[in-house]
């Protein structure tokens, strides 16, 4: 990957809508260049999706932010941990991480109703969670899904 590439993604992240025209003026290459490019960013992968960003505060969602602490990490109910959030839609974000916590999670929720049933479902009825502390998101002062190229 060279530096027309990161450009291009750099773009991309902006407004992945752009036409190959505008895409190639913008990064200072050909229309044909910047398609056969970014081919092959999404053909090796470093392109993983392309998709919609919708704001949560037109679609009245509430964003939870989560430390979880697991009983034991023993590696097979780390991965059993990891693929259940995997399968949960309103887990938004789930990183392993070092410290006091093992898990920080970003959840989405209708209401806070909605988000006691998850964690009831989610934590209190697993017994290799010792604990879980939320945070409730009062403002979204910076949501960030663009990468430092």
């Amino acid at each position: 990957m060279d530096e027309t590439d990161r450009a291009i993604l750099r773009e991309l992240q902006q407004n992945a809508r752009l036409s190959s025209d505008d895409l190639g003026a913008r990064v200072g290459v050909s229309r044909s260049s910047a398609q056969r490019r970014v081919q092959i960013l999404r053909e090796t992968g470093v392109i993983g999706k392309e998709i919609a960003v919708v704001d949560t505060r037109h679609v009245a969602l509430i964003t939870f932010v989560v430390e979880v602490e697991l009983e034991r990490e023993r590696v097979d109910l780390l991965d059993e941990f990891r693929r259940s959030m995997l399968k949960l839609e309103e887990v938004q974000q789930c990183y392993y991480v070092t410290g006091h916590t093992d898990f920080i999670l970003v959840v989405m929720a209708r209401d806070m109703a909605s988000y006691e049933q998850f964690t009831r479902r989610v934590f209190t009825e697993n017994p290799n969670i010792r604990r879980f502390h939320t945070n409730v998101v009062v403002d979204q002062v910076k949501v960030g899904l663009s990468v430092p190229l």
